[in-house]
């Protein structure tokens, strides 16, 4: 059954104790409630907890509210944005930055998926690749936003594309590429011909890291849609993640018919 727990102040603390081994930290004499979540190797923060009046959030209503700071993917920010209870960043970078309501419009878990992907997305990019496991090529998905890019055009022209990396995917893993709403299903199944390589680009999406992707296969949209994924043990595509087994096999077969 789907966790319909409201998120709260204190839910987001516990997570972050329990989770990441920190405390919050209270700066401000002004505002003394309001606390920030830092690395504890970096000290560089991955969430802001603040109590600010509801008009400045642009809600109905007196009194204040309290919100959770987090960043976010810039190619997932819109989409998320449309969601009751996730706004744009208050006094934080609104293209990377989300402020996510702890009134109860939110529930818990998606509050908490935003926080660990604001935490990763903060931390410092590793220095060298963890080895990989013997069983053979890791098998990963990666959202897309067909607002920000064609990518079925994109493989008409060209079976390989640059793709941004940000997961510890290597060469010869497979990367399945699912495309937002209004799509909401995975449609191609590639294969990693190189990863981690370096670039600076800054576009609507900022780029530091991309893979090189070659197209293997592709599904279509009524294959394997979000309800499927998550009978199949996938709930969410915020960021790039690892592929839960059952699926991956599914999707694999799928492939091979």
């Amino acid at each position: 059954m789907e966790n319909k727990t409201p998120a709260t102040r204190a839910e987001i603390l516990r997570a972050a104790a329990e989770t990441f081994g920190t405390q919050p930290e209270y700066l401000w004499q002004d505002t003394p409630s309001d606390a920030v979540l830092r690395h504890t190797d970096s000290r560089r923060w991955y969430a802001v907890l603040m109590t600010v009046p509801r008009a400045r959030l642009g809600l109905p209503g007196a009194g204040a509210a309290d919100i959770l700071n987090v960043k976010c993917d810039p190619a997932l920010a819109g989409s998320l944005r449309l969601n009751p209870g996730i706004l744009p960043a208050y006094h934080m970078n609104k293209d990377t930055w989300l402020s996510v309501l702890l009134d109860g419009t939110v529930e818990r878990g998606m509050a908490l998926d935003l926080l660990a992907m604001s935490y990763r997305l903060t931390a410092p990019a590793p220095r060298r690749p963890k080895p990989k496991p013997a069983a053979g090529p890791a098998v990963w998905v990666a959202p897309a936003n067909p607002g920000y890019f064609d990518v079925a055009a994109a493989f008409a022209a060209d079976p390989v594309l640059l793709w941004k990396q940000t997961a510890r995917v290597a060469a010869g893993d497979i990367v399945y590429l699912y495309m937002a709403a209004p799509v909401a299903a995975v449609l191609y199944r590639c294969r990693v011909l190189e990863a981690d390589i370096p670039l600076e680009h800054e576009g609507r999406v900022r780029i530091r890291r991309a893979m090189r992707l070659r197209l293997l296969h592709t599904y279509a949209p009524d294959a394997f849609p979000m309800p499927k994924l998550r009978e199949l043990g996938l709930t969410a595509v915020r960021s790039q993640r690892h592929v839960p087994p059952r699926l991956a096999r599914a999707l694999a077969e799928a492939a091979e018919r």
